[in-house]
């Protein structure tokens, strides 16, 4: 009988960095310690709504980067300016919620390998922490992935990568993004 596989940033997390964590944040409970829960990834299509090449294109790159199929959203407000009505036909964008092994897989990834591919990359912002140390990530292109071909780079489009930390204050989440090896841009002094 084979051991069940285990991620690699998953293993670390609970081997290493919870215990490292705890000691550092001086919290007084395992339990209190900053925890990945989810990780959202999204791309809106804006005014190329109508276009249906580009929106299979951005449903498709989802699908190839996170490995489930994305659900698409609707406009929930109508905005006269930009001529959406609400619950609009067309989506407004895509969503992927990864959690547990793919959550861990896909982190390790776009550490380790599609942040490195950014072009003049000095860093990702120390700044994109919310209140409940939530963190936000911008990718202009999604060629940075190493899942997209040639093909699949012809339609360009940005994504957003939301991490909802468990336990999370602005410190502990960047301590545990840290620990992650999230490479933030250098502290200016």
């Amino acid at each position: 009988m084979s051991e069940k596989y285990i991620p690699r940033l998953k293993e670390l997390y609970n081997k290493e960095i919870k215990k490292s964590l705890e000691k550092e944040l001086k919290l007084k409970n395992i339990n209190e310690v900053p925890e990945l829960e989810k990780v959202v990834i999204s791309s809106g299509v804006g005014k190329k709504r109508e276009d249906k090449r580009f929106t299979e294109t951005v449903e498709l790159t989802l699908e190839k980067i996170s490995g489930q199929v994305p659900t698409s959203r609707l406009a929930k407000k109508s905005i006269a300016t930009f001529k959406i009505r609400k619950g609009m036909g067309a989506p407004v964008g895509y969503l992927v919620t990864l959690r547990n092994d793919k959550m861990y897989e896909f982190v390790d990834r776009l550490i380790n390998i599609a942040l490195p591919h950014v072009r003049d990359f000095h860093g990702v912002s120390r700044k994109a922490f919310d209140a409940q140390g939530n963190y936000s990530l911008g990718l202009r292109e999604q060629t940075v992935f190493p899942e997209i071909t040639f093909e699949d780079s012809a339609v360009l489009h940005g994504l957003e990568i939301t991490f909802i930390i468990k336990n999370g204050s602005k410190e502990g989440s960047l301590k545990l993004l840290e620990n992650f090896g999230m490479p933030f841009e250098k502290e200016e002094k």
